[in-house]
């Protein structure tokens, strides 16, 4: 069940925040799943996985449209490559800050699975554990070549109609925030030899055996210079996006990872 979206202030922007309560609750305090949507991602195009989610760990959840996405206000300044460091860095924490969050599970798909690992790096207080969906270490071939066949129907037309009904007039900011990076010379979605290290509360990296952005090999980075422990999961029988395309398994997945450390205290 999710209560009115919500408009929050940052000073230098504002992000439009959704907050999810389980079907069911003990009266147990938990902590709060925070979910990190994809490149060209918004609240809406999670669709049902959060509150099932939610619903499956007891958990209260936020979800919230990321800077330039969906209702989110745009960029103050050009972010440029750096736009998912500076989300990790600088947004995420106010953004808990202001909604009060002080104990926290990240759930980031993509581009959201990476800033929660950047975030992570940091090993900050109200961070409990984090869990990745198709989460990119490095940039792989397989993936600037998806984003090119991306970027061709962005300018064909058809992707635009698609991304315009959950983006409205920040389509285009959102779109080319997004491509622009990852086919920039040389770019990376993270330094991962600095950054993976300190990552040191519990991860569980989740990706689809045909996920058509990334191979195999990002769970194997992941998983290999992380800090702390770290499961991976690889899930037949789908893509970029295991947790619609394999919504029960993966749900599954996460409430057995996120139950033994959802208790808050």
């Amino acid at each position: 069940m999710s209560s009115p979206d919500q408009m929050i202030d940052l000073g230098d922007r504002t992000l439009r925040v959704r907050r999810l309560v389980p079907q069911k609750s003990d009266g147990l305090e938990r902590t709060t799943l925070v979910f990190l949507h994809e490149g060209l991602g918004c609240i809406e195009m999670w669709r049902d996985f959060p509150q099932k989610l939610c619903d499956a760990t007891a958990c209260n959840g936020l979800v919230y449209d990321r800077t330039s996405y969906g209702q989110s206000s745009p960029w103050p300044s050009d972010p440029g490559v750096h736009y998912m460091e500076i989300e990790a860095d600088e947004v995420l924490p106010k953004l808990l800050a202001a909604c009060g969050i002080e104990d926290c599970v990240l759930v980031g798909h993509s581009d959201g699975g990476t800033i929660a690992l950047n975030y992570a790096a940091a090993d900050p207080e109200p961070l409990r554990a984090v869990v990745t969906l198709a989460a990119h270490a490095i940039n792989e071939p397989i993936c600037t070549a998806a984003i090119h066949r991306a970027r061709e129907s962005f300018a064909a037309g058809d992707l635009r109609r698609l991304l315009l009904r959950f983006h409205g007039d920040n389509v285009d900011r959102a779109f080319h925030l997004w491509s622009d990076a990852w086919v920039a010379p040389g770019f990376e979605p993270m330094d991962a030899n600095r950054r993976l290290p300190g990552v040191q509360v519990p991860v569980q990296a989740i990706q689809g055996e045909d996920d058509d952005y990334g191979s195999e090999l990002q769970l194997g980075i992941i998983a290999g210079k992380v800090g702390g422990y770290c499961e991976t999961r690889l899930i037949p029988g789908c893509g970029h996006n295991p947790h619609l395309q394999q919504q029960a398994h993966v749900v599954s997945e996460i409430a057995r990872f996120v139950m033994p450390l959802a208790l808050a205290g």
